[in-house]
């Protein structure tokens, strides 16, 4: 039997891990650390369906709030 694991799906565990704990017990080099992971899982999931997918929403959401703006 061969097991494989997604690594976007083990960044998503450890970004999930990482944020559920308080505020207060980060450090700085903690958040920057977070921020890294949260970034390089971005990077993994941006070529998939998923990530167009979720890049195609945002863009929608940014549009109409462009087109709200313009009178």
């Amino acid at each position: 039997m061969v097991l494989s694991i997604n690594v976007a799906v083990l960044l998503a565990v450890v970004i999930v891990l990482r944020l559920r704990r308080r505020t207060q017990a980060r450090s700085r080099n903690d958040e920057q650390l977070t921020v890294l992971i949260v970034l390089v899982f971005g990077v993994l999931i941006a070529p998939t369906a998923f990530g167009q997918g979720i890049q195609d929403v945002v863009g929608e959401i940014a549009q109409g709030i462009t087109d709200s703006g313009s009178p």
